[in-house]
């Protein structure tokens, strides 16, 4: 199914373990490059994040980042789309925050709040050690645990900082704020030379 007009996505990405294409880096890389496959028009890319692993000791530091992409799919089938990207680069869904080659991440859609408010709640306010067991069998937008990632934050903020989160009302950079400085202490931008995109006009970003 295909939605009427174009949509802005707010996709993470990471990895922590080698894959068919490479070091996380390189998957990185290789995931990126196969955006426009799946009709997902890259706008921009933050830089590569290293970040440890959550919960700790569950594996190797991430590599993470956050991108911007248009398409004109609907949620559901634009988070399909990531799923194949996945599929296509050795992933295989199985324990829950395990380490893995790459993991996407529908963050956001535009401001749309789904499936509903009710809903979001729940699964926002969630104890850390039902999150760890539970995972909800349905999109939901944003990804109810956003607000609470240093990982997803720090890079979003580099490409979108004033998007604004429909449900807290809070702009990422007020979100990224909100974090204690010891989770945004703990990731180190990767070097230029690492975790350059794929040819992609690293757009200005967006608000």
């Amino acid at each position: 199914m295909i939605a009427a007009a174009p949509h802005i996505c707010l996709i993470a990405l990471g990895a922590n373990l080698p894959s068919p294409a490479g070091l996380p880096t390189e998957t990185l890389r290789a995931a990126l490059g196969r955006f426009g496959e799946e009709m997902l028009n890259l706008r921009a890319v933050s830089r590569f994040f290293r970040s440890p692993a959550f919960p700790a000791g569950s594996g190797p530091d991430y590599v993470n980042a956050c991108a911007i992409a248009e398409t004109a799919l609907a949620p559901e089938d634009a988070l399909a789309a990531l799923h194949r990207i996945e599929a296509g680069l050795g992933r295989v869904r199985h324990d829950r925050w395990g380490a893995r080659g790459i993991d996407l991440d529908l963050i956001a859609m535009d401001d749309r709040l789904v499936p509903d408010a009710g809903t979001h709640a729940r699964w926002r306010d969630l104890p850390l050690e039902q999150q760890m067991r539970e995972a909800p069998g349905h999109l939901l937008l944003p990804h109810p645990r956003l607000q609470d990632r240093a990982f997803v934050l720090i890079p979003l903020a580099e490409i979108a900082p004033g998007w604004r989160h429909p449900v807290l009302g809070q702009s990422v950079r007020e979100m990224l704020d909100r974090l204690p400085d010891a989770e945004k202490a703990a990731l180190s931008p990767i070097s230029a030379a690492e975790c350059e995109p794929p040819a992609l006009a690293k757009a200005n970003g967006s608000d």
